[in-house]
Protein backbone atom coordinates (compact mmCIF):
# COMPACT_ATOMS: atom_id res chain seq x y z
CA UNK A 1 0.00 0.00 0.00
CA UNK A 2 1.19 3.39 -0.55
CA UNK A 3 2.57 5.70 1.76
CA UNK A 4 0.12 8.97 2.86
CA UNK A 5 1.51 12.38 3.14
CA UNK A 6 -0.83 15.35 4.85
CA UNK A 7 -1.61 18.30 1.99
CA UNK A 8 -2.29 21.34 3.55
CA UNK A 9 -3.65 24.13 0.66
CA UNK A 10 -4.71 28.09 1.13
CA UNK A 11 -7.45 27.01 -1.08
CA UNK A 12 -5.74 28.45 -4.18
CA UNK A 13 -5.99 25.95 -7.15
CA UNK A 14 -2.77 26.69 -8.55
CA UNK A 15 -1.21 25.71 -5.44
CA UNK A 16 -3.22 23.37 -4.37
CA UNK A 17 -2.77 21.16 -7.65
CA UNK A 18 1.13 21.50 -7.47
CA UNK A 19 1.12 19.84 -4.41
CA UNK A 20 -1.06 17.01 -5.18
CA UNK A 21 1.68 16.78 -8.36
CA UNK A 22 4.45 16.81 -5.63
CA UNK A 23 2.60 13.94 -3.78
CA UNK A 24 2.05 12.01 -6.83
CA UNK A 25 5.65 12.37 -7.87
CA UNK A 26 6.53 10.64 -4.39
CA UNK A 27 4.74 7.98 -4.89
CA UNK A 28 2.21 8.97 -2.03
CA UNK A 29 -1.69 9.10 -1.38
CA UNK A 30 -2.83 11.94 0.00
CA UNK A 31 -5.39 13.84 2.63
CA UNK A 32 -6.03 17.11 1.54
CA UNK A 33 -6.99 19.91 5.03
CA UNK A 34 -7.69 23.20 3.89
CA UNK A 35 -5.87 25.81 6.62
CA UNK A 36 -5.96 29.84 6.88
CA UNK A 37 -4.12 31.79 8.87
CA UNK A 38 -6.69 33.87 11.48
CA UNK A 39 -5.52 37.48 10.30
CA UNK A 40 -2.65 39.02 8.38
CA UNK A 41 -1.11 40.21 11.64
CA UNK A 42 -0.95 36.17 13.13
CA UNK A 43 0.95 35.79 9.14
CA UNK A 44 3.30 38.41 10.13
CA UNK A 45 3.88 36.94 13.54
CA UNK A 46 4.27 33.73 11.47
CA UNK A 47 7.82 35.09 10.04
CA UNK A 48 8.88 36.49 13.64
CA UNK A 49 8.39 33.34 15.56
CA UNK A 50 9.74 30.90 12.76
CA UNK A 51 13.13 33.17 13.18
CA UNK A 52 12.96 32.32 16.79
CA UNK A 53 12.37 28.53 16.44
CA UNK A 54 8.64 29.07 17.50
CA UNK A 55 6.32 26.65 15.94
CA UNK A 56 2.91 26.96 16.56
CA UNK A 57 -0.76 26.29 14.97
CA UNK A 58 -2.05 28.49 17.53
CA UNK A 59 -1.79 31.36 14.61
CA UNK A 60 -4.50 29.01 12.67
CA UNK A 61 -8.32 28.62 13.13
CA UNK A 62 -8.59 24.73 14.51
CA UNK A 63 -8.44 22.02 12.15
CA UNK A 64 -9.03 18.22 11.97
CA UNK A 65 -6.47 16.02 10.81
CA UNK A 66 -7.34 12.12 11.13
CA UNK A 67 -4.79 11.58 14.22
CA UNK A 68 -3.22 14.66 15.25
CA UNK A 69 -0.75 14.77 17.71
CA UNK A 70 -1.54 16.31 21.59
CA UNK A 71 0.99 19.07 21.47
CA UNK A 72 0.36 22.21 19.71
CA UNK A 73 3.40 23.74 20.06
CA UNK A 74 7.25 23.04 19.86
CA UNK A 75 10.33 25.47 20.18
CA UNK A 76 12.87 23.21 18.87
CA UNK A 77 14.10 21.05 15.77
CA UNK A 78 13.83 17.20 16.49
CA UNK A 79 10.94 15.60 15.31
CA UNK A 80 8.32 14.17 18.14
CA UNK A 81 7.33 10.44 18.00
CA UNK A 82 3.62 10.38 17.13
CA UNK A 83 1.26 7.67 16.22
CA UNK A 84 -0.43 8.60 13.15
CA UNK A 85 -0.60 7.46 9.61
CA UNK A 86 1.56 10.72 7.44
CA UNK A 87 5.03 10.12 6.26
CA UNK A 88 5.07 13.82 5.60
CA UNK A 89 3.59 17.18 4.98
CA UNK A 90 3.52 19.26 2.15
CA UNK A 91 2.33 22.70 1.38
CA UNK A 92 2.26 25.19 -1.44
CA UNK A 93 2.63 28.78 -1.40
CA UNK A 94 3.14 31.39 1.74
CA UNK A 95 -0.44 30.48 3.59
CA UNK A 96 0.75 26.76 4.39
CA UNK A 97 4.73 27.00 4.31
CA UNK A 98 4.63 27.87 8.29
CA UNK A 99 1.88 26.09 8.72
CA UNK A 100 3.54 22.87 7.53
CA UNK A 101 6.35 23.28 8.77
CA UNK A 102 4.75 23.49 12.87
CA UNK A 103 2.49 20.57 11.98
CA UNK A 104 5.56 18.30 10.41
CA UNK A 105 7.10 18.99 14.38
CA UNK A 106 3.79 18.03 15.55
CA UNK A 107 3.85 14.71 13.82
CA UNK A 108 7.27 14.29 13.98
CA UNK A 109 7.65 13.60 10.26
CA UNK A 110 9.59 15.40 7.40
CA UNK A 111 8.05 18.77 5.70
CA UNK A 112 8.28 19.23 2.17
CA UNK A 113 7.23 22.59 0.24
CA UNK A 114 6.54 24.27 -3.36
CA UNK A 115 7.62 27.58 -4.02
CA UNK A 116 10.87 29.28 -2.74
CA UNK A 117 9.61 30.18 1.10
CA UNK A 118 11.54 33.35 1.41
CA UNK A 119 10.80 35.32 4.99
CA UNK A 120 11.12 31.80 6.58
CA UNK A 121 14.22 30.00 7.87
CA UNK A 122 14.68 28.30 5.04
CA UNK A 123 17.19 25.75 6.37
CA UNK A 124 14.71 24.28 9.16
CA UNK A 125 12.43 22.66 5.69
CA UNK A 126 13.21 19.53 4.91
CA UNK A 127 12.89 19.77 1.39
CA UNK A 128 12.11 23.38 -0.77
CA UNK A 129 11.22 22.30 -4.42
CA UNK A 130 11.67 26.17 -5.67
CA UNK A 131 11.11 27.50 -9.01
CA UNK A 132 14.65 28.90 -10.36
CA UNK A 133 12.42 32.06 -11.91
CA UNK A 134 12.77 32.57 -8.16
CA UNK A 135 16.53 32.55 -8.07
CA UNK A 136 16.89 30.11 -4.26
CA UNK A 137 19.99 30.44 -2.73
CA UNK A 138 21.98 27.07 -3.04
CA UNK A 139 21.33 24.90 0.10
CA UNK A 140 21.04 21.25 0.60
CA UNK A 141 17.88 20.74 1.06
CA UNK A 142 16.83 23.17 -1.87
CA UNK A 143 15.79 22.02 -5.06
CA UNK A 144 16.02 24.35 -8.29
CA UNK A 145 12.91 22.74 -11.35
CA UNK A 146 12.13 24.86 -13.71
CA UNK A 147 8.32 25.07 -14.33
CA UNK A 148 5.67 24.40 -11.92
CA UNK A 149 4.50 20.94 -10.96
CA UNK A 150 1.51 19.80 -12.80
CA UNK A 151 -0.75 17.84 -11.25
CA UNK A 152 -1.53 15.57 -14.50
CA UNK A 153 -0.67 12.11 -15.46
CA UNK A 154 -0.97 9.85 -18.97
CA UNK A 155 -4.37 8.53 -17.72
CA UNK A 156 -5.66 12.21 -17.67
CA UNK A 157 -3.95 13.59 -21.05
CA UNK A 158 -6.03 10.12 -22.87
CA UNK A 159 -9.10 11.28 -21.08
CA UNK A 160 -9.18 14.59 -22.25
CA UNK A 161 -8.11 13.70 -25.73
CA UNK A 162 -10.98 11.01 -26.03
CA UNK A 163 -13.30 13.65 -24.48
CA UNK A 164 -12.04 16.08 -27.08
CA UNK A 165 -12.31 13.83 -30.07
CA UNK A 166 -15.96 12.98 -29.32
CA UNK A 167 -16.64 17.02 -29.97
CA UNK A 168 -14.05 17.00 -33.05
CA UNK A 169 -12.36 15.22 -35.86
CA UNK A 170 -8.99 16.56 -36.38
CA UNK A 171 -7.39 15.97 -40.04
CA UNK A 172 -4.21 14.41 -40.82
CA UNK A 173 -2.74 17.85 -41.15
CA UNK A 174 -0.19 18.79 -38.27
CA UNK A 175 -2.19 21.05 -35.59
CA UNK A 176 -1.44 24.64 -34.44
CA UNK A 177 -2.39 25.03 -30.90
CA UNK A 178 -3.11 28.57 -29.09
CA UNK A 179 -4.07 28.91 -25.51
CA UNK A 180 -5.48 32.34 -24.50
CA UNK A 181 -4.85 33.78 -20.68
CA UNK A 182 -5.59 36.94 -19.23
CA UNK A 183 -3.99 39.75 -17.82
CA UNK A 184 -2.50 40.39 -14.41
CA UNK A 185 -0.16 42.16 -12.93
CA UNK A 186 2.79 42.02 -14.77
CA UNK A 187 0.53 41.29 -18.27
CA UNK A 188 -1.56 42.63 -20.26
CA UNK A 189 -3.98 41.51 -22.98
CA UNK A 190 -5.61 43.51 -25.29
CA UNK A 191 -7.84 43.31 -28.79
CA UNK A 192 -5.35 45.30 -30.83
CA UNK A 193 -2.71 42.84 -29.20
CA UNK A 194 -4.13 39.91 -29.94
CA UNK A 195 -5.44 40.72 -33.14
CA UNK A 196 -1.88 41.18 -34.53
CA UNK A 197 -0.49 37.54 -32.83
CA UNK A 198 -3.30 36.00 -34.63
CA UNK A 199 -2.41 37.97 -38.02
CA UNK A 200 0.74 36.72 -37.79
CA UNK A 201 -0.19 33.15 -36.59
CA UNK A 202 -2.54 32.55 -39.65
CA UNK A 203 -0.15 34.01 -41.79
CA UNK A 204 2.42 31.68 -40.99
CA UNK A 205 -0.01 28.77 -40.93
CA UNK A 206 -2.36 29.58 -43.46
CA UNK A 207 -1.27 32.01 -45.95
CA UNK A 208 -3.22 33.00 -49.23
CA UNK A 209 -1.60 31.64 -52.31
CA UNK A 210 -2.99 34.93 -53.63
CA UNK A 211 -5.48 37.56 -53.11
CA UNK A 212 -7.92 35.67 -55.10
CA UNK A 213 -7.76 32.68 -53.56
CA UNK A 214 -8.56 31.45 -49.87
CA UNK A 215 -5.94 30.46 -47.24
CA UNK A 216 -4.31 27.55 -47.95
CA UNK A 217 -4.81 24.62 -45.19
CA UNK A 218 -1.34 22.89 -44.88
CA UNK A 219 -2.19 22.93 -41.22
CA UNK A 220 -5.53 23.33 -38.52
CA UNK A 221 -5.55 26.29 -36.29
CA UNK A 222 -7.49 25.29 -32.80
CA UNK A 223 -8.02 27.84 -29.93
CA UNK A 224 -9.05 27.84 -26.48
CA UNK A 225 -9.64 31.17 -24.13
CA UNK A 226 -10.04 31.00 -20.57
CA UNK A 227 -12.20 32.34 -17.65
CA UNK A 228 -9.65 35.10 -17.14
CA UNK A 229 -9.49 36.21 -21.01
CA UNK A 230 -11.41 39.61 -21.65
CA UNK A 231 -14.61 39.86 -23.25
CA UNK A 232 -13.63 42.10 -26.47
CA UNK A 233 -10.05 39.58 -26.45
CA UNK A 234 -12.63 36.74 -26.71
CA UNK A 235 -14.46 38.88 -29.58
CA UNK A 236 -11.41 38.79 -31.71
CA UNK A 237 -10.33 35.34 -31.37
CA UNK A 238 -14.44 34.40 -32.38
CA UNK A 239 -13.86 36.56 -35.73
CA UNK A 240 -10.81 34.82 -36.79
CA UNK A 241 -11.38 31.47 -39.07
CA UNK A 242 -10.41 28.45 -36.73
CA UNK A 243 -10.52 25.14 -37.38
CA UNK A 244 -11.39 24.41 -33.24
CA UNK A 245 -12.47 27.21 -31.47
CA UNK A 246 -13.44 27.08 -27.70
CA UNK A 247 -14.64 30.53 -26.20
CA UNK A 248 -14.28 29.81 -22.19
CA UNK A 249 -17.44 32.26 -21.77
CA UNK A 250 -19.79 29.70 -23.52
CA UNK A 251 -18.27 26.47 -23.14
CA UNK A 252 -16.52 25.85 -20.26
CA UNK A 253 -15.14 22.21 -21.79
CA UNK A 254 -11.13 21.80 -21.60
CA UNK A 255 -9.42 21.10 -24.67
CA UNK A 256 -6.25 21.89 -23.45
CA UNK A 257 -4.61 18.03 -22.36
CA UNK A 258 -5.55 17.09 -26.00
CA UNK A 259 -3.38 20.47 -27.58
CA UNK A 260 -0.85 19.29 -25.45
CA UNK A 261 -1.21 15.82 -26.95
CA UNK A 262 -2.05 16.23 -30.26
CA UNK A 263 -0.56 19.54 -31.22
CA UNK A 264 2.78 19.61 -33.19
CA UNK A 265 2.84 23.88 -32.25
CA UNK A 266 1.88 25.12 -29.18
CA UNK A 267 1.10 28.99 -28.32
CA UNK A 268 0.66 29.90 -25.00
CA UNK A 269 0.23 33.68 -23.60
CA UNK A 270 3.53 34.54 -21.68
CA UNK A 271 0.99 35.34 -17.84
CA UNK A 272 0.15 31.57 -18.06
CA UNK A 273 3.03 29.78 -16.39
CA UNK A 274 0.90 26.75 -15.56
CA UNK A 275 -0.18 26.02 -18.79
CA UNK A 276 3.16 27.00 -20.16
CA UNK A 277 4.52 24.40 -17.48
CA UNK A 278 2.36 22.01 -18.56
CA UNK A 279 2.89 22.40 -22.20
CA UNK A 280 6.75 21.99 -21.54
CA UNK A 281 6.58 18.81 -19.74
CA UNK A 282 4.05 16.77 -21.55
CA UNK A 283 3.35 15.81 -24.92
CA UNK A 284 5.97 16.62 -27.72
CA UNK A 285 4.90 20.00 -29.39
CA UNK A 286 7.27 22.76 -29.82
CA UNK A 287 6.43 25.20 -27.25
CA UNK A 288 6.09 29.17 -28.33
CA UNK A 289 5.21 32.53 -25.96
CA UNK A 290 3.38 35.04 -26.77
CA UNK A 291 4.67 37.66 -25.00
CA UNK A 292 2.18 40.12 -23.43
CA UNK A 293 4.33 40.70 -20.43
CA UNK A 294 4.87 43.90 -19.23
CA UNK A 295 8.67 45.50 -19.36
CA UNK A 296 10.92 44.67 -16.28
CA UNK A 297 12.50 42.21 -14.52
CA UNK A 298 9.94 40.49 -13.15
CA UNK A 299 9.64 36.70 -12.05
CA UNK A 300 7.20 35.94 -14.95
CA UNK A 301 9.97 37.20 -17.67
CA UNK A 302 12.46 35.61 -16.03
CA UNK A 303 10.28 32.32 -15.84
CA UNK A 304 9.77 32.38 -19.83
CA UNK A 305 13.57 33.49 -20.54
CA UNK A 306 14.99 30.81 -18.05
CA UNK A 307 12.89 28.46 -20.62
CA UNK A 308 14.02 29.67 -23.69
CA UNK A 309 17.48 29.54 -22.66
CA UNK A 310 16.75 25.95 -21.76
CA UNK A 311 15.60 24.85 -25.26
CA UNK A 312 11.92 24.56 -23.79
CA UNK A 313 10.51 27.32 -25.33
CA UNK A 314 10.74 28.15 -29.33
CA UNK A 315 12.00 24.42 -29.11
CA UNK A 316 10.55 20.78 -28.46
CA UNK A 317 12.63 19.63 -25.32
CA UNK A 318 10.32 18.57 -22.30
CA UNK A 319 11.50 19.14 -18.62
CA UNK A 320 12.52 15.79 -16.66
CA UNK A 321 11.91 16.20 -13.30
CA UNK A 322 12.67 12.25 -12.45
CA UNK A 323 16.18 13.22 -10.93
CA UNK A 324 14.84 16.30 -8.60
CA UNK A 325 11.65 13.97 -7.73
CA UNK A 326 14.73 11.29 -6.44
CA UNK A 327 16.17 13.94 -4.49
CA UNK A 328 13.27 15.07 -2.99
CA UNK A 329 11.95 11.65 -1.77
CA UNK A 330 15.65 11.39 -0.02
CA UNK A 331 15.32 14.25 1.42
CA UNK A 332 11.94 13.29 2.93
CA UNK A 333 12.69 9.84 3.86
CA UNK A 334 10.27 8.72 1.41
Amino acid sequence: MARKVLILTDGKAGHENQSKAFARALGCDFDLVEIHFKSAFHKALSYLFDRFGIHTLSLFPSFDIRHPAPDTQTTNHKPQTTNHEYCAVLGTGSGTFYAAKSLARKLGVKCGVVLYPRGYRIASFDCVLAPEFDRPAPAPNVIPIPVNLVASDAAFYAAGTEAFRTRYTPSEKPAVAIIVGGPNKCSTLSAGWMRTQLNQIFSTYKPPSSKLQAPSSTHEIWVTTSRRTPPEVEAVVDSFPFDYKLLYSKDHFNPIPAFVQLASTLYVTAESTGMISESCTFGTAEVRVLDNLKPGPHKFRRFVEDLARGGYVNGARKVDLSEQFARARQLLDI
